[in-house]
């Protein structure tokens, strides 16, 4: 007999434990300590609960009544993942979690939440609800249940050498102070391991995908820093490289060391810190100075080296890029999405700067490729049909460089559907017309964002993602503060900064298209006027699929920059590959013609 599904009983226990400590309800995000976007085993509380597994969500637990919440990415998987009769599957941003909670709980309701995990942002639209007290607890209800909870990690850190750095950390340290005295503060507190890894020139293997070591930080504004991180992570080649005016601390020394902060000026930012540091600082007599950690623009401004590195990374990964693709067209046919992915794996494997992915492979073919963020399990694998469209998202970690790429592909050997190839030529012409853009300095991501939009809006389509995020040098594949999305954003674009192009189009049940590149934000070349214009480079180097282009539809300038870019990858990837792969990307790179 199999055995009893265990969400049910988990969400009772919690119960149970709500009751206990006087509570009404919980508020449960996916953040951990850290507040990143891709978590430790350990720290998977939100899939631990209700089992959905996406990597943008929360949920709010009731006595009698229980609701999840994602935003378009996920609204499929959570929908496939969590139990309809436990569960309200909710779209974020139709339905906020707040807004659920004030339309659903008792009045007088005492609400809990743990201030380490949760975000002065996150918290604020739940402490507007009227006859709702919000009450942080001293512990993590859900540890308190998770009997065979996974340890911390414990990999060690490595030294990021300038040859990959650029600039050392005596330099980007005294950046960082500068801008506290500008601002009046004394120093500020970091809970993004990827600051601390670029601040620091440090890397680490903490959470899978992503190369950090998961610590908090206080930078001082005399370029000093205190790192509170376990020292059984520091090696002693790294705790030489960090220099002595980066003080180690064990993490549970860092409350100490907070509470003797009375009359400092802190910054503490409200989204990527966890309102845990507020309060005791507050407490301690601090005051707390709502400001932006001080590493996200600094770090998006990729230096001429990072710049380089990038390129350098982009090309070794459309070798490998290329190669599957010209596997996945000769041999490939008949494939499961595991096995297109392990091939994909493999060939990047294959070269010794390979450090692994930058996020789970998404590999879906027909119906699971709707999944926005699908990932492809031994349940779900499926084999590649004949005559369907397959989505492959992926990227790899390079120590010069980040990449992320998505192309879909038509599986033959017929040929695709009128309509298939109209819509994919919609995607396709929004990549492109993004990709060419020129804009003034100061533009931000949301007044691009309908370029990639434009083509699928005459044909009323539509994709329910952000255009664009921002990718990290050896570090997060998602990087703030720009991106390119409908949502407003004040973060204007700078050059030096890599972003990703992806629109896209989803029909569920049915198939997925999305077309990425990523590009690196620089001075535009030729411009009319001494204004300062900026431009994009496109770095991803590997071919779209003509055979599901309409010429017709693309028109002549999209074909024209299409062809030159498939150009641009025959000359630069080609001399990389053996002959029969040469043979493939000839034709695959042929130019197109517009009728």
């Amino acid at each position: 007999m199999a055995p009893a599904h265990p969400f049910p009983h988990r969400l009772a226990a919690l119960r149970a434990a709500l009751t206990e400590n006087g509570l009404d309800g919980l508020l449960v995000p996916h953040s951990d300590e850290y507040l990143g976007e891709y978590t430790p085993a350990c720290a998977e509380r939100l899939a631990w609960l209700t089992g959905f597994t996406g990597s943008a969500g929360s949920a709010v637990v009731l006595a009698t009544k229980a609701a999840v919440f994602s935003d378009g990415r996920y609204t499929t998987q959570m929908a496939q993942e969590v139990d309809s009769a436990l569960w309200a599957c909710l779209h974020s941003l139709n339905t906020p979690p707040a807004t659920w909670l004030a339309t659903t709980a008792t009045p007088g309701s005492r609400i809990g939440y743990d201030p380490r995990v949760m975000s002065q942002s996150a918290l604020r639209p739940f402490l507007s609800i009227p006859d709702i007290t919000l009450v942080p607890t001293d512990h993590n209800l859900i540890d308190s249940l998770w009997a065979d909870r996974p340890t911390l990690p414990t990999a060690p850190a490595f030294i990021h050498p300038l040859d990959y750095a650029g600039e050392d950390s005596a330099t980007k340290r005294a950046t960082i102070a500068a801008a506290l005295k500008t601002l009046g503060q004394s120093a500020a507190i970091l809970s993004d391991s990827a600051s601390i890894a670029w601040l620091l020139n440090i890397r680490g293997a903490d959470i899978p995908c992503t190369p950090v070591v998961l610590a908090f930080a206080m930078v001082h504004a005399d370029a000093t820093v205190d790192l509170f991180v376990s020292q059984a992570k520091i090696p002693a080649d790294v705790k030489t490289w960090l220099g002595p005016d980066i003080r180690l601390l064990e993490p549970e020394h860092m409350q100490a060391v907070l509470s003797r902060m009375d009359g400092a000026r802190i910054g503490v930012d409200p989204a990527s810190n966890a309102v845990w540091f507020t309060q005791v600082l507050e407490n301690a007599g601090a005051t707390v100075c709502p400001t932006p950690d001080p590493c996200l623009l600094p770090k998006a401004r990729k230096n001429a080296t990072e710049q380089a590195g990038m390129r350098a990374a982009h090309l070794r990964d459309g070798v490998a890029v290329c190669r599957f693709l010209h596997w996945l067209d000769t041999q490939g046919q008949g494939c499961t999405e595991l096995e297109a992915a392990d091939r994909l794996e493999t060939f990047r494997a294959e070269h010794a700067l390979y450090r692994g992915a930058s996020f789970p492979t998404i590999s879906g073919s027909g119906p699971n490729g709707a999944i926005i963020h699908y990932r492809v399990t031994p349940q779900s694998d499926r084999r590649l049909g004949k005559n369907e469209v397959y989505l492959c998202d992926s990227g790899g970690q390079y120590p010069d460089g980040t990449t992320d790429i998505t192309r879909t592909i038509w599986t033959g050997p017929g040929t695709p559907p009128d309509a298939l190839r109209a819509t994919f030529t919609r995607v396709l012409k929004g990549n492109l017309t993004l990709g060419h853009a020129r804009f003034p300095a100061g533009t931000t991501g949301t007044a691009l964002d309908a370029l990639a939009r434009y083509a699928l809006w005459q044909d009323g389509l539509e994709y329910d993602h952000g255009t664009g995020h921002g990718v990290g040098s050896f570090l997060s594949v998602h990087e703030g503060p720009a991106r390119i999305a409908k949502a407003p954003s004040a973060i204007a674009l700078e050059a030096g900064m890599v972003l990703s192009n992806e629109p896209g189009f989803y029909l569920p049940g049915a198939y997925g298209i999305r077309l990425e590149t990523l590009v690196l934000v620089r001075p535009a070349q030729r411009v009319q006027t001494e204004r300062v214009f900026l431009e994009f480079e496109t770095l991803t180097l590997a071919p779209f699929d003509t055979r599901l282009i309409d010429p017709a539809l693309l028109g002549a300038e999209d074909t024209s920059r299409l062809n030159a870019y498939h150009a641009q990858i025959l000359g630069q990837i080609a001399p990389f590959l053996p002959q029969d792969a040469q043979n493939w990307l000839e034709n695959a790179c042929a130019p197109l013609n517009c009728p």
